[in-house]
């Protein structure tokens, strides 16, 4: 997470991947500019990405698509001009035959003209409007990560793509829960409402304390843990799927656009 100065000057999408492309930005992207619509970042071969497609629109809540590229080419420029998929994020992962086998600042030598981009909503779209109803979050609060754990719920498989639902975890006050949901609800294309509140083991997680990606953050005496489903579910399908190349973004570390999020459109 940049320090306080730097993150008042990364305050809409474009400066963001500015900051990331020249290499200043290499932290998550929570907090960073409030408002703007985040997405997470699926790079497949043509040939999977029909299949791909299709595990999205079975599984719209871990999956909601609000992008998809054209093959060869690294933009979508319904989601931001001067946009580079392979510069503009902080941080990627790249995948062979479903093993992680890189996290570089930039994918540029790994680019194929077969590559086809799809970009998923990101919780962190809607943390500004939890903010402006004056619902605390820690992991901005901490300039941390958010915490991300592999659930028992199972994804609808759409050819070799299957697997379980990550979730993202925020612990939030008793009294600010349904309100929470109520915001989240209104906005799909990040995820919408929770999937579920109160107690990890119901969904398969053991430890709080021992997130699969991100920082652990346990909830406070007065604080109930809320998970929402998150867009690093693809990145376990892809290692069940094993293409032979798939680059994602590194958890944490998102693409701003130039969307604005509204929380009020649903």
């Amino acid at each position: 997470m940049p320090r306080e100065a730097d993150a008042l000057a990364l305050q809409t999408g474009a400066a963001v991947r500015r900051a990331a492309r020249a290499g200043v930005l290499r932290g998550a992207t929570a907090g960073l500019a409030p408002g703007y619509i985040q997405g997470n970042l699926a790079i497949l071969p043509a040939r999977d990405a029909d299949d791909f497609r299709r595990f999205c629109a079975l599984n719209p809540k871990p999956c909601p698509l609000i992008g998809v590229g054209a093959p060869g080419v690294p933009t979508v420029s319904a989601l931001g001009a001067d946009l580079d998929l392979r510069t503009d994020l902080p941080g990627y992962r790249v995948w062979r035959d479903g093993a992680l086998v890189d996290e570089p600042d930039d994918v540029r030598g790994w680019w194929r003209d077969d590559l086809t981009a799809f970009v998923i909503g990101c919780s962190f779209s809607f943390e500004a409007a939890l903010l402006a109803a004056g619902i605390p979050l820690r992991h901005i609060a901490l300039g941390c990560n958010v915490a991300m754990y592999r659930t028992n719920i199972a994804c609808v498989p759409a050819g070799r793509f299957a697997g379980p639902m990550v979730v993202s975890m925020r612990p939030l006050r008793s009294r600010d829960v349904a309100r929470a949901v109520e915001i989240t609800g209104r906005v799909p294309g990040a995820h919408g409402a929770p999937v579920h509140v109160g107690a990890p083991e119901a969904i398969g997680i053991a430890d709080l304390a021992q997130p699969d990606y991100g920082d652990a953050i346990a909830p406070a005496p007065d604080e109930v843990p809320v998970f929402w489903a998150c867009g690093v579910t693809p990145q376990v399908a892809i290692g069940v799927a094993r293409p032979d190349l798939a680059i994602t973004h590194a958890p944490g570390k998102m693409l701003v656009t130039d969307l604005v999020a509204d929380p009020l459109a649903v």
